[in-house]
């Protein structure tokens, strides 16, 4: 009785996390991303963090696709403490933008006039990239580092795996109470 019991509790633990991880909105999510500069040469090596975010509405997954600030586009980086956005990229009405292949992250195409640019090439700015570019004022790129992306995880498929790793952990101390007194 005892093992159906902690089975069943088992079984819905285990349906609650599975059902929080792969559950895919029927509508348009926003989706987060971070993402560190490494700088590793310039006049100021070292790490450097921001985020960015989307509507994935008009997203396919198919092929080489763009999104920007007309998709909810939004961009927050700390460049030597100062606090820069997408309404601080020098075309802000094209630009930045977020470039995907086949619904992959290739990455930001974000460019701050007399600062920095993040992207692929300077030469190609409608592809969005993982290279870290400094920028003087005759507008000379100098290629300084890389860029890492991180997908920041949904609350509700952390919520779920937490839940599930609580009913573990509640259901090993039980079975081992019930080993102490038996």
């Amino acid at each position: 009785m005892k093992l159906a019991k902690n089975l069943g509790i088992a079984t819905v633990a285990a349906t609650m996390s599975i059902a929080a991880m792969s559950a895919k909105p029927v509508q348009a999510a926003l989706v987060n991303y971070g993402f560190t500069v490494n700088a590793t040469s310039g006049d100021n090596p070292g790490q450097y963090f921001g985020s960015f975010q989307y509507d994935d509405s008009t997203l396919t997954n198919t092929g080489i696709e763009t999104l920007g600030v007309e998709n909810g586009l939004a961009v927050a980086f700390n460049y030597l403490g100062t606090n820069y956005t997408e309404v601080d990229d020098t075309d802000f009405d094209s630009f930045p933008i977020a470039s995907f292949n086949n619904g992959e992250v290739l990455g930001l195409s974000y460019f701050v006039a007399d600062q920095f640019l993040i992207g692929s090439d300077p030469n190609i700015p409608d592809v969005g990239g993982n290279k870290f570019y400094l920028i003087d004022q005759s507008v000379n790129t100098t290629e300084v580092g890389t860029v890492n992306y991180t997908k920041v995880p949904e609350p509700l498929a952390v919520g779920g795996t937490a839940i599930a790793g609580v009913m573990g952990l509640w259901m090993q101390r039980k079975k081992r109470a019930t080993k102490v007194v038996g």
